[in-house]
């Protein structure tokens, strides 16, 4: 039952994020490091070691603060969902 509850929860963080790069990373999904919004956001929350980025860069960054990407990812779905039940 643990083992299903971890793959439950591992399952909707993936969709968490693969929901918040799909919207993230409109017109730059096949190359998402030439995304001028994600180079923002990746210089904003890392300073400069995000400088310059190139396909390397990124997916070095994205595996080596991933952490920190799922609960960024985490806070922009409940925010989403918040906004979603207001309207």
């Amino acid at each position: 039952m643990t083992r299903l509850r971890c793959r439950a929860g591992y399952n909707a963080s993936m969709w968490k994020t693969l929901r918040y790069y799909w919207i993230a990373a409109r017109g730059y999904r096949l190359q998402p490091w030439n995304s001028p919004y994600l180079q923002w956001r990746f210089e904003t929350f890392l300073g400069q070691e995000a400088a310059d980025l190139n396909a390397r860069k990124f997916l070095h960054l994205s595996w080596k603060y991933r952490d920190k990407f799922a609960s960024f990812v985490d806070w922009a779905a409940q925010r989403r969902h918040l906004m979603r039940r207001r309207a």
